[in-house]
């Protein structure tokens, strides 16, 4: 089994109901139990939180548990985290950025990322398909058949 941690960052526990219009229908837990259903090779290991902090000690605490690979949707902490894009690069995860929307095709803030330099790639605007194709290039790059 390859462990995959999963990591939403501020107000994507609304997923679903937060302007669906922009995010889509699909809550979080869908995008979980999809994950899981596409990947049953994998032991994924899921959280959120609407706090930095927080979510920079889960990510040491994955490392810790030898958890390299993770799956991130940072949600507005993209632009302006430079603590949770140090915690990236001072681990060494192999992190692929998600966002559920095209961040280049919104406000003008949106389309720098500081996390996407110390990311091994990003995926944005291609909705919950992002999340499955992040996890199939992780899969890939570990030499883990589906």
């Amino acid at each position: 089994m390859t462990d995959i941690g999963v990591m939403n960052g501020p107000n994507l526990g609304r997923l679903g109901r937060r302007q669906p219009e922009i995010y889509g229908h699909l809550g979080l837990a869908d995008i979980e139990r999809d994950l899981l259903g596409e990947f049953p090779e994998v032991t994924f290991h899921f959280f959120q939180s609407n706090h930095e902090g927080r979510l920079i000690d889960q990510l040491e605490a994955w490392a810790d548990q030898g958890i390299r690979r993770v799956v991130l949707n940072p949600g507005a902490l993209t632009h302006t985290s430079y603590a949770l894009r140090d915690a990236i690069e001072g681990l060494e995860l192999w992190v692929v950025e998600v966002h559920l929307s095209n961040i280049y095709r919104r406000e003008g803030f949106r389309a720098h990322s500081v996390i996407a330099p110390v990311a091994r790639g990003q995926i944005s605007g291609l909705g919950a398909l992002g999340y499955r194709l992040a996890v199939r290039y992780l899969l890939d790059e570990a030499g883990v058949e589906a």
